[in-house]
């Protein structure tokens, strides 16, 4: 399959190249150093429309497509996959759900000023004894005089304590159907009582991005705070994941790119033995099996974003997308530090963010190894 660009694309591509080199780059050194938030050029992203990609105008997007939405986030990603990733999980994991199972209510409500840039949303579903586990999550919502009250506690969240968080989509058992365990979700507004954010955590990579655990204590949301119908949680979460592993492909495409742009520069400047590295084949080698596998792994995010944004199956194509394209960022990044030697190793030198950052790929949106799984099933191989 053809994924020539249109127009509109290829011009989109453009602008946000250009706006991440000259916007980003310059600040993603110290962003990462300080574990800052870049509150200023996501509500910048936000006015230039970004948000609102993949969303019709009728929700306060631009309706450019899911494919428009990979571009910008392999953009982003190719200079800071921090900026990258709250944008992603802002559109992917929060607002596409409002989108596909929220009531007209719920998407003026919520969606239309995350699309217009606005606010950010963030989805809280791992738990710090479940991931990919959905049906086994503990966090509960119980339904009493037309209100749901939540307890529990969810990890690793994203977007759900900076100054633009507005709202966060919850997954909650909220009985049983038949004997099974029923799982709902839910809209939580920020500052709502008994929601309470924690510190961020402190991590490897992805340091200037919003993570935390979330904690519900006898935290109330009103009765039409459900997101969709009661007991449909599990089959959300599959569909949210779906969307959010192209996210993450997209993602991880970008970073690999990144690492490749580094590294052949560096090769063609750093000289041994009389002549720039970049002579060398053993050099060449790496740089061209990087850039083949970097391209491969283009093809199948931009498939997959392609699929989804035609209304076609696509979760087979999410998890190879995902699959691959992490594990190309983490080879990418691991040889981009080989060639950079020494000064890879040290945190002056960008591919030591690349290569942090990109660790946690394999990991995020389900392991590589739950993405094998899902292919394995995909494939109708025996559970």
């Amino acid at each position: 399959m053809d994924f020539e660009l249109t127009e509109a694309q290829a011009a989109l591509r453009q602008m946000l190249r250009e706006f991440a080199l000259a916007e980003i780059a310059p600040h993603a050194q110290e962003f990462d150093r300080a574990e800052q938030f870049p509150l200023d050029i996501i509500r910048r992203l936000g006015e230039l429309g970004v948000m609102g990609l993949p969303f019709p105008e009728a929700c306060g997007g631009l309706g450019a497509g899911d494919l428009a939405m990979a571009l910008a986030i392999e953009e982003l990603a190719r200079v800071d996959a921090s900026v990258a990733i709250t944008v992603a999980a802002s559109v992917s994991l929060a607002g596409w759900p409002v989108f596909s199972f929220g009531t007209e209510a719920q998407r003026q409500r919520w969606l239309a000023p995350l699309a217009r840039g606005e606010t950010l949303g963030a989805f809280a579903s791992t738990e710090p004894g479940c991931g990919s586990d959905v049906r086994g999550i503990s966090t509960t919502a119980r339904l009493a005089d037309g209100a749901w009250t939540l307890n529990g506690t969810k990890a690793f969240i994203t977007n759900a304590g900076t100054g633009l968080s507005a709202f966060t989509i919850v997954t909650a058992l909220t009985g049983e159907q038949r004997g099974q365990r029923e799982i709902s979700t839910l809209i939580v507004p920020a500052g709502t009582p008994g929601f309470q954010p924690a510190r961020p955590y402190r991590k490897i990579g992805w340091r200037a991005s919003d993570t935390r655990e979330l904690s519900f204590v006898e935290c109330h949301v009103p009765e039409e705070a459900l997101l969709g119908p009661r007991g449909a949680g599990v089959r959300q979460f599959l569909a949210t994941l779906d969307g959010g592993r192209v996210g993450v492909a997209a993602l991880s495409v970008g970073l690999a790119q990144g690492c490749l742009d580094l590294a052949r520069e560096y090769a063609l400047q750093r000289t041994a033995f009389g002549q720039s590295i970049a002579h060398y084949q053993a050099v060449q080698f790496k740089l061209a099996d990087m850039a083949t596998q970097v391209e491969a792994a283009r093809l199948l995010a931009y498939r997959a974003a392609w699929r989804k944004e035609h209304s076609l199956p696509y979760t087979l194509e999410a998890s190879m997308a995902k699959l691959f394209a992490s594990e190309v960022a983490v080879k990418a990044a691991d040889e981009a530090l080989q060639i950079f030697g020494g000064y890879g190793y040290i945190e002056e030198s960008p591919i030591a963010r690349f290569y942090r950052d990109a660790r946690i790929l394999t990991i995020g949106e389900g392991t590589s190894e739950i993405q094998r799984t899902v292919i394995a099933r995909q494939m109708g191989l025996p559970a």
